[in-house]
This record gives C-alpha cells, sequence and structure tokens, in this order.
C-alpha cells in the first residue's frame, strides 16, 4: 500500500468510526466534498495543511493518517448513502 492508499485508508476508518459524512468532514475541514472522496481513494496527493485540517476536523492527531493497517485488516466499509434521518 502506497502513502497516498495508507492515507486515504485512515481517513475513511476514521470518518467511518466517527458517522461523519464526506460533506459533513469537507464542511469542517474547509475542503470539497469530492476532494475528500479523492482522498479516500487515494488518487490525490494533498498537502499537510489539509492533512492536518482533515485530522483536526476528526479530532485526531496527523500521525493516525499515516497509521499502518495491522494484516488482513478489512477495508473500512462506506456509510450508507443518502440523508440522515432528523431526530
Amino acid at each position: 500500500m502506497d502513502v497516498q492508499e495508507l492515507v486515504g485508508w485512515n481517513l475513511r476508518r476514521l470518518r467511518v468510526e466517527r458517522k461523519i459524512s464526506q460533506d459533513e468532514l469537507a464542511l469542517i475541514a474547509n475542503v470539497e466534498r469530492a476532494y475528500v472522496g479523492y482522498l479516500e481513494r487515494g488518487r490525490r496527493n494533498p498537502t499537510i495543511a489539509t492533512l492536518d485540517r482533515l485530522a483536526t476536523a476528526l479530532d485526531v492527531h496527523i500521525s493516525q493518517l499515516f497509521a499502518k493497517p495491522a494484516e488482513g485488516t478489512p477495508r473500512p466499509e462506506p456509510l450508507r448513502p443518502g440523508r440522515r434521518k432528523a431526530n
């Protein structure tokens, strides 16, 4: 797994664990929603400043975006598409 894929894997994992949509993360981190998708798929090479904003939005240290998953760990599943029901 190259570093872009690793960052994307961790970005999705952390976002899904927190039940945050790509839209919500993009809004909090002040980046485009499509850009979050590109990052999660390992298709873009973000700046350190962007990684810092995303880590802050996820309430983690930036180093968590570079954590290597344990051998055999499945890729995080995306959240269910669509809008959440109002409470």
